[in-house]
């Protein structure tokens, strides 16, 4: 996926990849990546839980405003069924 996005942001199209095995993405290098520590077939958190998931989405749109720099990976640190999840109230993107 890392090799994907690099192409699609090499005509001008920002991207972030959701990944779950941070030495895959520091090989390939994708542009802008957010690591979750999470069970395969899941990149956006357990099914039904809408907060969860939205968190992830939200991380993803600010990386897509703030990170400058390729190669990038965050990790928010999330713990898998560890975490409290609030919907984000506003979506007010830097």
């Amino acid at each position: 996926m890392g090799l994907i996005a690099r192409v699609i942001e090499s005509v001008g199209i920002p991207t972030v990849c959701v990944i779950g095995l941070r030495e895959i993405a520091e090989r390939v290098r994708p542009p802008r990546a957010i690591h979750l520590k999470w069970p395969f077939g899941h990149p956006l958190g357990e099914p039904g839980n809408r907060a969860q998931q939205l968190c992830v989405i939200y991380i993803a749109l600010q990386a897509l405003y703030t990170v400058r720099e390729s190669g990038t990976i965050i990790d928010p640190g999330w713990r898998w069924r560890r975490e409290e999840y609030e919907e984000p109230d506003r979506w007010d993107l830097p």
